[in-house]
Parts: C-alpha cells; sequence; structure tokens
C-alpha cells in the first residue's frame, strides 16, 4: 500500500478541516477524524443518514483537497459488473476482426478493448482518484459481494486479463440512506460514520460560503426556518440543498431578509417542500407559528 497522500501526511485533524472549509465543506470534528484516520489508513468511509445531510458533498470537497479527479457510481436496482466495473467494446473488438482475419482472442482481450466503468477507473487512475460509490444500499446484495475485493484489496479480477492493481489506492466514500440493511463484510471493511443535519452555525457557514452575495439577515432567516422544519412533522425534512436552493431563490427575489407576508414566499416555497402534503400542509399559520416559535 502506498503511504498517505503529501497533502494530507502529518497534517492534524484542525487543519484538514480547514482544507475541506476552503472546498466548501464544513466538516464537525467527528466527521473529519474519520476522513483523517481513512486517508492514512487507507480505509473507505461508509456514512450513513438521510438525503440532503452532505454525504455526496463531502467526497467533491475531498476531491479538491486532494487534488484527485472524483469518480462516481450511482447505485440503483440491478446494477451490474457492465454498469459499475468493466466491459469489453466488443464492436470495436468486431472491426478489428474484420482488419485483421487472423486476429486470436489474445490479440483482442487487451487493455485497448477494455472500457473502464467507474470501479476500474478509480482503481487505475496513475494518481489515484476519490470514488463515490453513491446510495450503495438501492444495489442487491450481489454487487455487494462484487466489491470486497475492491474495496480490500484495491484490486479487479478480469478473467480475460487477470488482476489490475491499483497503483494508488483511492480514497472512497460510500453512502447510504438506510433503504435497506448492509452486510456485515462490507462494514468490516469500512469506517463508519452517522452524517446528521447540520447545527444551526454549521448550516450558516455552509449557506453564506455557497451563495456570500445573500444578506446576512436572510441566511440567518432562512437558517432558522429550515431548522424548525426539520423538527416539525414532514414526509420529507429540507436538507442542505433544499435550503441553499431556498436561499438563492428568495435572493434572487429581491430579499434581503425574510418577509412576514407569507404570500410573498409563497412562490419560492417550491425549493423547500418536495412533497404534496408538506407543501400543502405549510401555509401562512405554519410559517408564522415557525417564526414566533424559533425566532427570527
Amino acid at each position: 500500500m502506498n503511504a498517505p497522500s503529501p497533502q494530507m501526511a502529518g497534517s492534524t485533524i484542525g487543519l484538514l478541516r480547514e482544507d475541506l472549509a476552503r472546498a466548501g465543506y464544513f466538516a464537525d470534528e467527528s466527521l473529519a477524524s474519520v476522513v483523517w484516520l481513512a486517508e492514512h489508513l487507507e480505509r473507505p468511509i461508509l456514512l450513513e443518514g438521510e438525503a440532503g445531510v452532505g454525504k455526496t458533498a463531502l467526497a467533491a470537497a475531498l476531491s479538491k483537497t486532494l487534488n484527485r479527479p472524483l469518480i462516481r457510481l450511482q447505485c440503483f436496482e440491478g446494477l451490474d459488473l457492465a454498469d459499475a466495473a468493466y466491459e469489453w467494446n466488443v464492436a470495436r473488438q468486431l472491426m478489428a476482426i474484420r482488419l485483421k482475419p487472423e486476429a486470436t482472442e489474445a490479440n483482442l482481450y487487451t487493455r485497448d478493448y477494455l472500457l473502464a466503468k467507474p470501479l476500474l477507473a478509480a482503481i487505475t487512475q496513475p494518481e489515484g482518484a476519490v470514488l463515490l460509490i453513491d446510495e450503495v444500499d438501492r444495489a442487491d446484495e450481489a454487487f455487494e459481494a462484487y466489491l470486497l475485493e475492491v474495496l480490500s484489496e484495491f484490486q479487479m479480477s478480469i478473467p480475460e486479463l487477470g488482476t489490475l492493481h491499483a497503483n494508488v489506492v483511492p480514497r472512497v466514500i460510500l453512502t447510504s440512506n438506510g433503504t435497506r440493511s448492509l452486510s456485515d463484510a462490507l462494514r468490516r471493511r469500512c469506517l463508519f460514520h452517522v452524517v446528521e443535519y447540520p447545527d444551526p452555525f454549521r448550516e450558516r457557514c455552509i449557506l453564506q460560503a455557497s451563495l456570500p452575495g445573500a444578506d446576512i439577515r436572510l441566511v440567518e432567516s432562512v437558517v432558522t426556518i429550515v431548522q424548525g422544519l426539520r423538527n416539525e412533522d414532514l414526509q420529507k425534512r429540507p436538507g442542505l440543498a433544499e435550503s441553499l436552493d431556498w436561499l438563492r431563490a428568495l435572493h434572487h427575489c429581491g430579499h434581503k431578509e425574510l418577509p412576514d407576508d407569507f404570500t410573498q414566499i409563497h412562490q419560492t416555497l417550491s425549493c423547500l417542500l418536495k412533497t404534496r402534503e408538506d407543501r400543502f400542509a405549510f401555509g401562512p399559520d405554519s410559517y408564522r407559528q415557525l417564526q414566533e416559535r424559533y425566532g427570527r
């Protein structure tokens, strides 16, 4: 295994938090500790938490911090090797046979005819990569079992070629929304962290960094309302993406602070509330009660 990358070798967790903050991600000390350990132990990170808490954004920020490409594998039911790992360029192989009828199997199954999908691409990046395996809980158990070789040895077995090893171990982040239980074998190979919704201070920092032109009064009001909504009985609580979209919408509508008049924000609620039930349950009375309950 290779040594920790020079960007983070010898760094403290505090310095790592500063690096991530410069990349636009405000990690708490607990999460930064896991990222720091993963770098030095060369272990994948499994992040669990509700949608919208910033799991995917961490991979993007880590990519910037390490100056490595971000390679994303979006998982779904029925995901297979051709989608995730590799496939052979059959069209090119057939063309080669037409042009060179004497071509043998050994000539046709080489790296030149191999199409690298996210897993293989991350392993074979000459200077390393950040591999995001997003929503791994949406893939089935058979695919999860295949991941074990990749995450244990950072290698991939291809019957026609043999085993390909990573020259530089990729940094790997797996995310899960908890739609199904993951196997103990997968969990053993990863460092684990539960990502919660940010506290008000961190959320203000994130929104200010993402939209520095927004008035601080508007940012604080948006955080107050969104934090309050997360304590309500909603079908889908708003995540960071929703709070940022709402802030942008209000900012582009010319608001410097959150208005008392519900009708002035009515048209922007499509950014914040994403189900029919939540949208129709949130009216002027709910808006006023949130303002009174959590203060502005």
